[in-house]
C-alpha cells in the first residue's frame, strides 16, 4: 500500500482533547478501510503565517499513514465537512520517517539551546568570549599586519 504523511490544522478554540478525538476518528476511518496509522504527532498550537477563517493560531497534527488511496480520500472528505479543520495536506512518500519528525526535533533542539545559555541572556550575554560575532577566527587589531601610509600616499599621487 502507498505511504502518506498527512497534516491537518484544527481551530485554536478547539481543545487538545477535541483534536485528539478528531485524530482517533480519522485513525478509525483509515483502519476501517484497510490501512494503518504508523505514527501520530501532536505539534501543539502554533501561530499561522496569515489568518485562515478568522483564526491566527491552529492545532497542528501529523499522521504517518500506510493506507489505500480510498482511505485517504475519505479522511480528506471528512475534514472538508468538519468545521474545526482549517486546512489539511497529504503527501505521498517513498518511506515513512522513523523517530520524531523535523518539527519535534526542532522543539527539542530549541529546549537544549535555552538550557545551555549562560548568564546574561540577551545581547552579548552568556556563552561567547571576546565578543567577536564572526566566531573568533578574525585576528585581533594588534595582530593584524599594518599597511604602510607612504605606500598608499604614493599610489594616490601616481593616479
Amino acid at each position: 500500500m502507498p505511504l502518506y504523511e498527512h497534516v491537518y490544522l484544527a481551530r485554536q478554540d478547539a481543545s487538545a482533547q477535541q483534536v485528539e478525538d478528531l485524530t482517533n476518528q480519522y485513525k478509525g476511518i483509515i483502519e476501517g478501510l484497510g490501512g494503518k496509522v504508523a505514527k501520530t504527532e501532536y505539534w501543539g498550537v502554533k501561530s499561522l503565517t496569515y489568518r485562515m477563517n478568522k483564526n491566527r493560531k491552529a492545532h497542528f497534527t501529523l499522521m504517518n499513514v500506510d493506507a489505500p488511496a480510498a482511505a485517504i480520500a475519505e479522511i480528506e472528505r471528512q475534514e472538508r465537512l468538519n468545521e474545526d479543520v482549517l486546512r489539511y495536506l497529504t503527501i505521498r512518500v517513498d518511506e515513512l520517517e522513523e523517530g520524531p519528525s523535523a518539527m519535534m526535533r526542532k522543539a527539542e533542539r530549541d529546549d537544549r539551546e535555552r538550557e545551555g545559555r549562560g548568564f546574561g541572556g540577551g545581547f552579548g550575554g552568556g556563552g561567547r568570549l571576546g565578543g567577536d560575532r564572526f566566531g573568533g577566527d578574525r585576528p585581533r587589531r594588534e595582530e593584524r599586519p599594518r599597511e604602510e601610509p607612504e605606500a598608499s600616499a604614493a599610489t594616490a599621487k601616481e593616479q
